[in-house]
């Protein structure tokens, strides 16, 4: 089988990665390829693909002649054309849980930095500017009085809530389908709201969903209008979920208290010969927001898991057994060849 695992230089196969390749007599052909141009005479020819950052748009999809199974090593498969891939008999997977963890964790991170104003705290202490420092603490809120709303309630949601309940938090949370009820919901203390309540009563706001066309700039700017005055925004989903020009808007105005941006529609962290970013600038600038390059899923254990898991979902395709439910993104496709139950 002629298998490709793109992005070798970028994101490269670490130790434990070989040894799971090596555990299931895989042998990827490693490139390092971003464009549809690069990317094509390498994959037209495989049976299975690997990818971590690049996208693989239409054109990539219509040359994948005989491949059976794309493994995204990682969560979103926005930058997938998956509909082109079902039609062609394409299995299209990823590793939905590897960093759920990892998420909370970095929310959380961002979240407490913004509640103790630690970016600007840094600043005035290199400066000497102790008694601005002093002062600031003054509108600081204790975290057991602030209502965390989270936006999307899957695992990494969930995850969040554990934690934040745990600072004695109320929390709230909204999903695309509000019926069935989620049980988890009862057992973790959250309230589950519509958006609009949400955003009405929530202290700090939490990305969690996959970019969609629904979700695509779903925070713009009447969207961030209906937050509560002062309120913090907090995403470690993806960039485009926010109108970032309308984020800035409402940091200047002073309608928000600030934001902790870990994913960006406007800077590409994954571009191989990156630049300090010039875009959005005013973000880099601000005192009240708290900055991070798509590093929310970052871990030694993370980077295990998503190894294990992605290696795994070609490994039963190339033998013809489909992969853990969970896994397969495009669950309605018919693939190229007859797959059994694991």
């Amino acid at each position: 089988m002629h298998v490709v695992r793109l992005n070798a230089s970028l994101g490269p196969v670490s130790p434990f990665e070989a040894a799971q390749h090596r555990l299931h007599g895989l042998a990827p052909l490693q490139v390092e390829a971003n464009t549809p141009e690069e990317i094509i005479p390498h994959v037209k020819d495989c049976d299975a693909l690997f990818v971590i950052s690049s996208a693989l748009p239409t054109p990539v999809i219509e040359s994948l002649a005989r491949c059976r199974v794309i493994s995204r090593m990682g969560m979103g498969t926005d930058k997938i054309d998956v509909e082109t891939a079902t039609a062609r008999g394409i299995l299209v997977t990823n590793v939905p849980t590897f960093c759920v963890e990892e998420q909370a964790d970095h929310t959380m991170a961002l979240l407490l930095s913004l509640a103790r104003q630690l970016p600007f705290m840094s600043k005035a202490m290199r400066a000497g500017a102790f008694h601005a420092a002093h002062l600031a603490t003054s509108k600081n809120q204790r975290l057991s009085t602030v209502t965390l709303g989270l936006v999307g309630f899957g695992g990494s949601a969930k995850a969040t809530a554990r934690r934040a309940r745990g600072f004695g938090m109320r929390v709230l949370a909204t999903r695309r389908h509000m019926l069935p009820a989620d049980p988890e919901a009862a057992s973790l203390g959250v309230q589950m709201v519509d958006l609009d309540t949400l955003l009405a009563e929530s202290d700090y706001v939490s990305l969690h969903l996959p970019l969609t066309k629904e979700s695509y700039h779903l925070f713009d700017d009447p969207t961030l209008r209906k937050m509560k005055p002062g309120a913090y925004l907090i995403n470690t989903s993806r960039g485009a979920i926010v109108d970032e020009a309308a984020l800035v808007a409402a940091l200047r105005e002073g309608r928000l208290g600030g934001a902790g941006i870990d994913t960006f529609e406007g800077i590409n962290v994954f571009d191989p010969n990156a630049a300090p970013p010039t875009h959005p600038l005013v973000l880099l600038e601000m005192d009240n927001v708290v900055l991070t390059p798509h590093v929310a899923a970052g871990s030694q254990q993370a980077g295990m898991d998503v190894a294990r898991g992605a290696v795994e979902n070609v490994a039963m395709v190339l033998n013809g057994r489909w992969p853990l439910q969970e896994n397969i993104v495009n669950r309605n496709v018919v693939p190229r060849f007859p797959l059994a139950d694991a």
